[in-house]
């Protein structure tokens, strides 16, 4: 279905601050968003997010906000991070966007808060059954906007894996650090 929508602006909500979550806010400032962003810990002026805040400060950030961008890992601590808590701290009028995982999210209070008019809308590329089974009711929301999970697919991204992929095996055969490399302990890459 093609649905009309107004042109996106006002203050943004970035929750996951690593490499995509940058670029994220990058893009969002290009089209004079105000941008903040949610890590694990506040930190002091960020070129690419202004503020960054600590998960602690997550609700209040989220009362701010027009669209709310959740990309983070999925971690022990981050698993169930949005609830209906965090959907009842959203205004009416805001947005939410899941590009991290499905699990990161009660999809029950997410859809209820669909459903009810607590949030205006959702963009959601990530489930927790992925396929989204036919009979799912996002499917039937007009204020839903599904994705099979490939927000980050782009024309020429399999040349762009294929060159990291080159220059870590250069940078493994050299002896030298590998680039996005996994931190299992956290369970992210460390930027």
């Amino acid at each position: 279905m093609y649905r009309l929508t107004e042109l996106m602006n006002g203050r943004s909500v970035v929750v996951g601050v690593g490499s995509i979550g940058r670029e994220i806010a990058r893009l969002l400032k290009r089209m004079d968003f105000v941008v903040s962003g949610v890590g694990r810990s506040a930190r002091g002026a960020d070129p690419d997010f202004g503020d960054i805040h600590g998960v602690s400060d997550l609700n209040s950030c989220l009362s701010q906000a027009d669209y709310v961008v959740l990309i983070t890992p999925l971690t022990p601590e981050t698993r169930g991070l949005f609830g209906a808590e965090q959907f009842s701290a959203m205004k009416s009028s805001a947005r939410f966007i899941n590009l991290g995982r499905g699990e990161l999210v009660d999809e029950g209070a997410l859809l209820e808060a669909l459903q009810g008019g607590q949030i205006a809308g959702a963009g959601l590329d990530v489930f927790c059954t992925e396929p989204l089974p036919p009979e799912s009711p996002f499917w039937d929301l007009d204020n839903v906007i599904v994705s099979p999970h490939m927000s980050g697919d782009y024309q020429g991204h399999q040349e762009a894996m294929a060159e990291v992929f080159l220059e870590n095996f250069e940078r493994f055969r050299d002896g030298r650090e590998l680039l996005n490399w996994i931190d299992k302990s956290l369970g992210f890459a460390k930027i």
